[in-house]
């Protein structure tokens, strides 16, 4: 019972044995009470050193989700060695008292950690604080006993939110990695649990000084350190092995690598000669504000390594030539509208060999194999784990270009060639958007490739309940909610912006971060200007994925920067919406031949049983419909319209898998799109859903419609590199390893558009296999001429031209849309499954997804004077051209698969 003799005088014992620390003792023979009994009697999951189920959140504070035991305290061992053994703890350790908190945690830690809310919380006696900084560098078991002594309780300790309290304050205004001032470089590593840190450099070891305030390790040496190898060796307690261990290990704040990352360099990024010629009078071309941005995603080897007419296929240079097929198209995209390039992870990742003798390449004949052939997926898989290909979402250094782009991976090459790639991009009229991938790392503990954890175990990833590293984002989770790993995302996006002149970046699984991290980092860029930093951070976009799902789902943890949370705040999310209405289903339907919008829905069905009967299909349909409108209105949670069924709705109301449609708050929250890299191709996605017999022309066309949704949306559009030119990656739903030969973009049309170079890699696609060999075994009618690969992209750019000349389509609030757009024929008799005709202002737009040429009759237009867009008119599609209106019926007329658009005379 709480109020018995019996705990009390336990208790008592207790205190007194803990007032003589610091005192070593063998824990299991401490004067706790009468013996223990029999270990039997303990519950065998109590007892698990190899978990760390309590929490350190403050210096004062343990949460426990503990309900057994009386008398609780912290053991810590400098150089671990803490076991069970037979029902005990078993090795040296010195004792920090804990007192039971009634009521458990306080509001506000409830606040802070709402994830721990229902657990126990416990004080750290206050004659025992100041040994808190001396027991977080060992190892350390919280414990619970009974009355009589007996353990009943024993765990590891995460300590996240004790280093925060402790250091937190001092170290978030330190200054880490290499820095370089008065003719000095000094070497900083923040490692508040490290019983020693070293510097090795140069071949020689240095001593490193520890700031008591900060956490943080400093070394400062001659000028002759610049451009020298070095790294830190760190002797700090590692709870996934439960050992002290001694790591070598690289600086995370890295500036500059030697090849696959084995030293890190001390570079000054400042130094002159990593500066290309004319970099500090780089003229970049005009900011595009965020909600007229037009992305076109793309990865750096795909963009080169099969362009003939590249002398840097796959590298960074190949954007540096003005004369090669990629760079002529990217320069024709520009051209039309299209202003920035998302480039695919070009930071340094930890899963590909960075020296091209170091990478394989597939030994077998390819392209001998027939087109629905297992042949080429066996030969690319096997080669994969060796090759020069990966997608790159495995970060390895946050901060430092990655190698094998370079003409040279060890050293600086990178840094210039990254620099020049830039360049030559902005010098073709684009400016640069860097995906970065801040919410996982490719490894932890002490595995080879782990960085961090290796010099703050259990700090940086984001830990589960029992202390194992979550992996929800596929790999091993960061924790950007604790305030050095969310100074690092801050401190490596400034140093990407100013150092590399990077226009944008778009996160990675953004709703795995705090809300308040990424606005952190737009209040870190807000404050960069040309006069001080050489760039104007303001100018510089935001965008990410807000997906809603992990540990942290829900805002479990902190207010994630998900998709409703980050409305309003000037960071756009891709929006999902209108991307299945267009499709159809969703990215992971075990048939991928469920329709939508723009793959023939009910007015061209396909053979698929999925898709329901006629009336379930147009029903379907028609509530596709209404997602696409709050796309074309910029997914406004507030935007009022009439709906398919004649009801009068918000963007909000309209549902989406059982959350609402719409969610933004302005033009510019969030970003369309038809296809990105994951996920298979639009051209894919089409070949699954559009009937089998369907021909490649009209392919092409539901191509262009599908593109023409995203790109005439209010706010900002992205379109995968290639899709304007039909690219396929033969029905491969995650290229993400799958090498050149599914992934590689073919800008010469004779090369076809990468369909039927067998069926896709086994592990992500077997399961959708049957639907795929099929469509391959016919890829010589299905693989799309050059007239329909160049008339595709060419009907695109004239709609880009459209998007982004007429000044409806950039709206800057909420309001102007409302009075700007509208759906004149929504929820009417005259509403026709497959059409969707919207009114911008002095525009009509008429979206034909039907395979039949279509009517509407505006009548509150009737009168007035439209024809087709001049653009248009006078553009690469000519069935487009055939398009009329009936001014005295105010009727629209516009052939079957086209997007037409009109403009008031």
């Amino acid at each position: 019972m709480p109020g018995s003799p019996r705990r009390t005088a336990v208790t008592v014992a207790v205190a007194l044995l803990a007032a003589t620390a610091p005192l070593t003792v063998t824990a299991a023979a401490a004067p706790l009470g009468p013996p223990a009994r029999p270990a039997a009697a303990a519950p065998a999951d109590g007892l698990d050193l190899s978990k760390s189920r309590a929490q350190w959140i403050d210096r004062t504070t343990l949460a426990w989700d503990t309900g057994t035991g009386t008398a609780h305290e912290l053991l810590h061992a400098p150089h671990g060695g803490l076991t069970v053994k037979d029902g005990d703890i078993d090795g040296k350790a010195h004792r920090l008292r804990l007192t039971p908190v009634d009521g458990g945690l306080t509001d506000a830690q409830r606040a802070k950690y709402p994830h721990l809310k229902g657990y126990a919380a416990f004080t750290v006696d206050p004659r025992d604080r100041d040994r808190i900084r001396t027991a977080l560098t060992g190892q350390l078991v919280a414990t619970a006993r009974t009355a009589d002594g007996t353990l009943r309780a024993a765990t590891g300790v995460q300590i996240q939110g004790v280093l925060d309290d402790l250091y937190g304050a001092a170290a978030t205004r330190a200054a880490l990695g290499p820095r370089f001032a008065h003719g000095r470089v000094t070497l900083a590593v923040w490692a508040p649990t490290a019983q020693n840190v070293s510097l090795d450099i140069g071949g020689r070891t240095v001593r490193m000084h520890r700031d008591r305030d900060s956490g943080v390790w400093s070394a400062t040496g001659p000028r002759s350190w610049s451009g020298k190898v070095y790294r830190y060796v760190v002797k700090v307690w590692a709870p996934s092995v439960r050992e002290v261990v001694t790591n070598k290990v690289t600086d995370p704040y890295s500036t500059a690598l030697t090849t696959d990352s084995e030293r890190s360099l001390a570079v000054d990024l400042g130094d002159p000669e990593l500066a290309p010629k004319g970099w500090s009078r780089l003229r970049k071309p005009k900011a595009t504000p965020l909600r007229d941005a037009q992305i076109q995603e793309l990865h750096i080897r795909d963009f080169s390594v099969d362009d003939r007419t590249s002398d840097h296929p796959g590298k960074y240079l190949a954007f540096t030539e003005k004369n090669s097929d990629g760079m002529r198209h990217l320069r024709r995209l520009a051209r039309s509208g299209t202003s920035y390039v998302h480039l695919l992870p070009a930071f340094d990742i930890g899963t590909v060999p960075e020296r091209a003798s170091g990478q394989s390449r597939p030994h077998c004949d390819l392209p001998s194999y027939a087109p629905d052939s297992e042949e080429q997926q066996a030969c690319v898989t096997e080669n994969a784990a060796k090759d020069a290909y990966n997608w790159g979402y495995d970060p390895l250094h946050y901060t430092v270009p990655e190698g094998s782009y370079a003409s040279d991976p060890d050293g600086t090459r990178r840094t210039v060639e990254f620099r020049r790639m830039v360049q030559g991009l902005n010098g073709s009229g684009l400016r640069t958007v860097m995906d970065v991938v801040y919410n996982h790392t490719v490894a932890s503990g002490q595995a080879d490739k782990s960085v961090l954890d290796k010099i703050v175990p259990g700090y940086y990833q984001r830990l589960e309940a029992d202390g194992s590293v979550a992996t929800s984002t596929c790999c091993a989770n960061t924790a950007p909610e604790n305030a050095m790993m969310g100074k690092l995302v801050v401190d490596s996006m400034v140093t990407w912006a100013r150092e590399y002149k990077v226009d944008g970046f778009r996160f990675d699984l953004m709703g795995h971060h705090p809300k308040a991290n990424i606005l952190a980092v737009r209040k870190a860029l807000d404050a960069l200007t040309v006069a001080k930093d050489g760039v104007d951070g303001k100018s510089i976009i935001l965008y990410g994925e807000g997906w809603n799902f992990g540990e942290v789902a829900n805002d479990a943890r902190f207010v994630q920067a998900t998709q409703k949370n980050m409305a309003g705040t000037g960071v756009a999310t891709f929006s999902d919406r209108s991307r299945d209405a267009l499709r159809g289903g969703g990215p992971f339907d075990e048939d991928p031949g469920v329709q939508g919008f723009a793959s023939g829905l009910y007015t061209d069905p396909n053979s698929s049983k999925t898709n329901g009967t006629p009336a379930e299909q147009k029903a379907r349909l028609l509530h596709y419909q209404d997602l696409i409108k709050v796309g074309l209105a910029g997914n406004l949670a507030g935007f009022t319209f009439t709906d398919s069924a004649g009801r009068t709705v918000k963007g909000a109301d309209v549902d989406y898998n059982g959350a609402p449609a719409g969610y933004a708050a302005a033009p510019g929250d969030a970003l369309s799109y038809a296809d990105a890299h994951d996920n298979e191709s639009l051209y894919d996605a089409l070949a699954f859903k559009l009937p089998a017999t369907t021909s490649t022309a009209d392919r092409a066309r539901m191509q262009v419609l599908a593109m023409a949704t995203a790109a005439l949306s209010q706010g900002p559009a992205l379109s995968q590199a290639g899709t304007d030119l039909l690219r396929s990656k033969s029905l491969d739903r995650n290229s993400f390893d799958s090498g050149d030969w599914f992934n590689a973009i073919h800008w010469d049309c004779r090369a076809g558009n990468g369909f039927g170079r067998g069926l896709p890699p086994a592990a992500d696609n077997k399961a959708k296999w049957p639907y795929g060999k099929p469509l391959l075994a016919s890829a010589a009618a299905l693989t799309p001429a050059c007239a329909e690969i160049n008339g595709t992209s060419a009907a695109y750019r004239d709609l880009l031209r459209i998007r982004t000349t007429e000044p409806e389509f950039s709206l800057a609030t909420a309001g102007q849309v409302q009075s700007a757009l509208s759906f004149p024929l929504s929820g009417t008799a005259a509403e026709t499954p497959g059409v969707i005709t919207m009114k911008l202002g002095d525009l009509v737009i008429v979206f034909n997804a039907s395979p039949e040429e279509q009517r509407q009759r505006v009548d509150a237009v009737r009168g007035a004077g439209y024809a087709l867009h001049p653009l248009q008119a006078s553009g690469a599609d000519r069935k487009v051209k055939s398009s009329t209106y009936e001014r005295t019926s105010g009727t629209f007329s516009v052939p079957a698969r086209t997007v037409a658009v009109f403009r008031r005379g």
